[in-house]
């Protein structure tokens, strides 16, 4: 009796295993982080827009973190800048002030890089320690972390390639730095939309269409993407401002389009062809969108039908958005409305991308037959 009594084995603490189902936090802090992935990619296109990307000519990772703080130490990086050739070609009447402007671009771009790093390693460590992550979720948690490290080393390698003999980067790699923030954010949308209570999505006909039309319709994002970061890098949005014909059609002929050998290399390097397969992967898009949509709401319910209408709907409002960009670059839309236009282009782009991510992870794992 004085055994049970004074309770003399304490009763162990109860612990539950984490589960993609209870792993809210988790989801959480997943959904911030591709915010601020957002974010840095909305500044990134401002950086490019200002022409600022070059103003750092030196890629510190830590010390970087911390600008000129002395007159002195701002007429040193002046002095540095003015050494690469887009100064000596394109701005040789900069004054200091108006190289803190575009220098403040590139050092909020470069900060809000190591944030994001911060903002995922911590809460990474932190939950691990803590038993919070379901064992599904780690590897795609490190795959996510190396695409990270990669796209620092990746941002210097396009940086540098506008140093010495160009005036502007190279447009390869700046397509290449897009896709792979793009990639992040897409994986980080990817997962947190595994966690937490499932909401199961109905179909009623064909689902294997169904979903297979959503991930063609995410493949082919990232294909624009990249073609945007193309015809960013080429400035093809500033040649051929008319819509819906270019170069006087819709098709223009082939010696228009390919005057370079081989024929593929004009898609990267001649502006008015990375424009035309821009708009063209465009109508691609759109029409596949549309077919979705059609497909979801005779065969579909619940969020797989909401979902599909969500990305058509992007898909229309980023067409607008780019046809607006394409041609208002002319006063009086010339200078910050043209490149507010063009920062709302570039952020739907993203938003396309978010949806056409939920849509495609909502139809790959939580699609019932009815």
């Amino acid at each position: 009796m004085e055994d049970w009594l004074l309770f003399p084995h304490p009763v162990p603490e109860v612990r539950h295993r984490a589960t993609e189902e209870n792993a809210v936090a988790v989801r959480n802090w997943l959904w911030i982080v591709a915010g601020l992935v957002f974010l840095m990619v909305i500044v990134g296109g401002a950086t490019r827009l200002t022409e600022s990307g070059l103003s750092i000519v030196e890629w510190k990772p830590v010390t970087g973190a911390i600008p000129p703080l002395t007159q002195q130490e701002w007429i040193a990086a002046f002095e540095d800048y003015k050494k690469i050739p887009q100064y000596r070609e394109l701005f040789p009447d900069m004054d200091l002030a108006g190289f803190q402007y575009i220098y403040a671009w590139e050092w909020a771009h470069r900060l809000l890089g190591r944030l994001i790093g911060v903002v995922f390693v911590v809460p990474l460590i932190w939950f691990w320690v803590k038993g919070a992550l379901p064992s599904s979720v780690k590897p795609k948690l490190i795959g996510i972390l190396a695409l990270g490290a990669l796209q620092g080393g990746v941002g210097w390698w396009m940086v540098s390639s506008g140093l010495v003999h160009r005036t502007e980067v190279a447009q390869e790699r700046l397509a290449i730095h897009l896709v792979i923030a793009a990639f992040i954010f897409s994986a980080c949308l990817w997962v947190a939309g595994g966690l937490g209570r499932r909401r199961p999505s109905s179909a009623h006909d064909r689902p294997g269409r169904l979903r297979g039309l959503a991930f063609v319709i995410l493949a082919l994002v990232f294909v624009q993407l990249f073609m945007g970061g193309i015809v960013a890098g080429l400035r093809a949005g500033l040649v051929e401002n008319t819509w819906p014909l270019i170069a006087g059609a819709f098709i223009p002929p082939a010696d228009v389009l390919f005057p370079k050998d081989p024929w593929w290399a004009n898609i990267f390097e001649t502006p008015l062809t990375a424009q035309f397969f821009h708009r063209m992967i465009a109508y691609l898009i759109f029409i596949l969108a549309a077919l979705h949509l059609g497909d979801a709401l005779m065969n579909a319910g619940g969020r797989a039908r909401s979902g599909a209408v969500i990305v058509f709907g992007h898909v229309v409002g980023q067409i607008a958005l780019g046809v607006a960009t394409l041609l208002l670059v002319e006063p009086p839309y010339a200078g910050t409305p043209h490149l507010l236009v063009a920062l709302a282009h570039q952020a739907v782009g993203l938003g396309v991308l978010a949806v056409a991510t939920l849509q495609a992870r909502r139809l790959a794992n939580d699609l019932e037959i009815v």
